[in-house]
């Protein structure tokens, strides 16, 4: 029970980094003249409109699903940390439980996001 309220902590808290994700891939495939693309634009530009949303919405809730991710994988059955567990053993966790499988799922996007924004960051 406990995996599967991490894992819906984890999914609420990446979707509006997804969402924005989503906004600025469909606003660079869509002509300015489509309205689900002057729709996503509208949303990037609210997003980019306040600071802190790119810091705490695309940084900050990211990594702590990232955080939280990890944590919850290298935990074992009991509770404890277990970093001496074998990668065959957490991938075999993984695929016992599918709350273990969302919040794998759920850590690998916040990673990929992060890897994105900091990107992104470096690239301006």
């Amino acid at each position: 029970m406990q995996k599967r309220a991490i894992a819906a902590v984890e999914l609420a808290l990446l979707a509006p980094a997804a969402v924005f994700m989503a906004a600025v891939v469909i606003q660079n495939l869509g002509s300015a003249t489509h309205r689900p693309a002057r729709a996503a634009h509208e949303l990037v530009m609210l997003y980019a409109d306040r600071m802190w949303t790119l810091w705490i919405l695309l940084m900050a809730l990211p990594l702590l699903v990232l955080v939280t991710g990890v944590t919850a994988i290298c935990m074992d059955r009991n509770g404890c940390a277990a970093p001496a567990n074998g990668v065959r053993q957490t991938l075999a966790a993984i695929r016992a439980d599918s709350a273990m499988r969302l919040v794998a799922g759920a850590t690998a996007a916040a990673a990929v996001i992060l890897v994105i924004v900091v990107l992104h960051m470096g690239a301006d």
